[in-house]
């Protein structure tokens, strides 16, 4: 009897935030991870930091995206995306021209 499973992948996944995406192909992802203090019992949070490949260069700072672990692709890039699970809010800015709208007053 002839088994066809597909092979699951052995390589780590992890989800994050991109709290950077200033670089070119490049991304930031900051995984944050609860663990119990083992003498006091107190959960403490615990943040780490993953320089991840960004081919299309499609993650923007804010998004919730999950990263997988692949081969090293430079000094610091050992993760690629896999794909943007939550878009962050898009914050419109006001324009830098300097442009101010004024009110003027009528008087009777």
């Amino acid at each position: 009897m002839v088994e066809t499973t597909a092979t699951a992948s052995r390589r780590k996944t992890q989800i994050g935030n991109v709290v950077s995406a200033k670089m070119s192909k490049t991304i930031v992802v900051a995984v944050a991870r609860q663990k119990a203090h083992p003498m006091y019992r107190r959960v403490l949070k615990k943040t780490k930091s993953f320089y991840a490949h960004d081919e299309a260069n499609t993650a923007r700072v804010g998004d919730v995206v999950k990263i997988e672990e692949t081969k090293p692709l430079s000094k610091l890039k050992r993760w690629r995306l896999i794909e943007v699970i939550r878009r962050a809010a898009l914050v419109h800015e006001p324009e830098a021209t300097g442009a101010k709208t004024e009110v003027s007053e009528t008087t009777a």
